[in-house]
This record gives structure tokens, C-alpha cells and sequence, in this order.
């Protein structure tokens, strides 16, 4: 297979932990061919789709590429986009630009148009079974209501990743106006809100669904001393534990759907028993997995479950 991979500047990849890498290192384990390209090296020269890519290879202690050379998405067995967001008008502009190319015959995974469908916050509104309480709305005065109504809540942008610009506000909150001005950019920006859920100090756990099945464990990202976020950008401890029943509840339904959309690897956020994001773009969290179950008498290896699901597909 040649496999292209879609990443951010691989200066900014944390090589000792990077999900991309890892599953790039089991690629190219199983003796296939890795391709690299940012997120701009996709283009159209009139209504044809092309793409600047560079051949990757690891090195012992570290990894080269190669000049960059022009080619047909189509050319590639798979390419997998990995760009993290936030989910800009750039962000934007590459799921078109990448459904382009799967017109013309590329494999694209994400599914390009689910990738745009299903903002990372919202979608946890196609499941309000498992969802907790929340509201979406640019309105202070809603969201006032709402916390009156729950005491304590979060809110958050709705394109953010890394647990960025969340807050957590209670009724005796000194800064509550200030807060939502802000995050709500004095009511011009749409947010989402949702009721506080304590057993996120039981840990904020990423479920990772591959083809619609999710692996058997999550790992549960714990947040530090005073901190409300569990996410690992945040400073949250990552603990691989084994699904429990309504983890693979949720995962199981949501998978089945992810699947129909072409949504091929998903991380899924699940607070004690409520989903709260849908993470459609870049998840994380494999290396911590593989690592921590690799003593096991049935380690979890992500990776490798991802490459296999996508030999699957290019063999179909």
C-alpha cells in the first residue's frame, strides 16, 4: 500500500506519543509506503484535484523525507487526514477540497463530508439518550438560566480541541459575566454548555471506535489538583481501563452510525455515563493504550487494529 497521511507541521509532533507516528510506525512495520502533506498541499489545477506529497521514512532515532512530488490523490491506496483543528475556514476548505478528490477516485479517511457534518460538540446531539443536559446558544442571558437552573455547568467554543477555553462556572462565581462576554465574544459566537458532571474526577474517558467497533479499552484522562478538565493537553493523567457496560453501550450504537457515515477512526468522550464529544479529526490517546496494556495477556494495540481495518478496505 502507499498510504498518505495528512498531519500539522511535523516539527510540532510530539514524537513520543503522536498517534499519527504510531500508526505510521505499524504502516510501515507491515512494509507499506508512507507519504506525508500538509494540509495546503492540496490544491485543484482547474477542476482536477492534486496533491504535493513526500515520501517518509523512519529513521533509527528519528525520520526523513523526501522532495516533494506531485500526484493524484487517487494515486495513494488510502489517505488519512489528521490535521488537528480548530476547525477554521481552512479546516473547512480541505474537507472540500478532499471530497473533490474522492469524486475522482481517492480514499479518504475521514469520510471529508462526515468530517464537516459532525462538529465535534454538536453531534453529541444526534444521541440525546446519552447525552447530559446541555444548551447551545451565543445568548448570556439563556445561558444564565441554564446554570440557574443547574447550579453548576461547563461551556465551551464549539472548535476547540485540548480542552481549551473550557470553563467551569458555578452560581457563586465572581467572574461569571466576564466568563461568558468572553467566551461568547459578547454574544456574537455560538457556545455549548452542559450540566457539570462529577465523575469527571473519575476521569474524561476517550473511547477510540475504529470501522464502528470500539477498542476494549478507553483510556481515562484524570485531571491534575484543581483542575476541572481531564484533557492530557491540560495536564490530565491517562489511565487505560477496560470498557464498562454502558461505555460499550454508547460506543456500540454511536459506532454503528459512524460507520454508515464513514467516519472510519472516532474518539468518542464519555464522563461517567454521558457522552459529551464526538472527536471526528485527529483523535488521540493510542500510544498511552498500547502502552499501558502491552503486559497483558490481550494487549490493546490501536495502531495495529487501524491498520488492519484499513488493508481491509484497500483489499475491498
Amino acid at each position: 500500500m502507499k498510504l498518505l497521511f495528512i498531519l500539522d507541521p511535523l516539527a510540532s509532533l510530539k514524537t513520543y506519543k503522536d498517534t499519527s507516528l504510531a500508526i505510521m510506525r505499524e504502516v510501515d512495520k507491515r512494509g507499506h509506503t508512507l507519504y506525508v502533506s500538509m494540509q495546503h498541499d492540496l490544491f485543484l489545477r482547474g477542476n482536477v484535484a492534486r496533491i504535493s506529497a513526500k515520501k517518509f521514512t523512519f529513521t533509527e532515532q528519528h525520520f526523513l523525507t523526501e522532495d516533494a512530488i506531485e500526484y493524484a490523490p487517487a494515486d495513494f491506496s488510502a489517505i488519512i487526514m489528521r490535521k488537528d483543528p480548530p476547525f477554521d475556514n481552512e479546516y473547512l476548505y480541505s474537507t472540500y477540497l478532499l471530497e473533490i478528490a474522492a469524486q475522482q477516485g481517492a480514499r479518504v479517511f475521514n469520510n471529508p463530508a462526515a468530517i464537516r457534518g459532525w462538529n465535534e460538540k454538536l453531534s453529541v446531539t444526534r444521541f440525546p439518550q446519552f447525552a447530559p443536559e446541555f444548551l447551545v446558544t451565543a445568548n448570556n442571558d439563556l445561558i444564565r438560566e441554564f446554570l440557574h437552573t443547574h447550579h453548576d455547568i461547563v461551556v465551551k467554543p464549539l472548535d476547540g480541541m485540548g480542552g481549551s477555553s473550557i470553563f467551569r462556572l458555578t452560581l457563586s462565581d465572581p467572574n461569571i459575566s466576564v466568563i461568558l462576554e468572553t467566551i461568547t465574544n459578547f454574544g456574537a459566537r455560538t457556545i455549548m454548555a452542559q450540566r457539570y458532571l462529577p465523575a469527571i474526577l473519575q476521569g474524561d474517558k476517550r473511547i477510540i471506535v475504529i470501522d464502528g467497533e470500539p477498542l476494549a479499552y478507553s483510556l481515562a484522562r484524570i485531571p491534575k489538583a484543581g483542575e476541572t478538565r481531564g484533557n492530557l493537553a491540560a495536564g490530565g493523567t491517562g489511565v487505560a481501563q477496560l470498557l464498562s457496560a454502558r461505555d460499550l453501550e454508547i460506543a456500540t450504537t454511536v459506532g454503528k452510525m459512524l460507520k454508515q457515515e464513514g467516519l472510519f477512526l472516532v474518539g468518542l468522550d464519555v464522563i461517567g455515563d454521558h457522552l459529551t464529544e464526538i472527536n471526528v479529526t485527529s483523535p488521540t490517546g493510542m500510544v498511552e493504550i498500547a502502552n499501558q496494556t502491552q503486559a497483558l495477556v490481550q494487549p490493546c494495540n490501536p495502531a495495529k487494529v487501524m491498520v488492519d481495518a484499513l488493508e481491509r478496505h484497500t483489499a475491498a
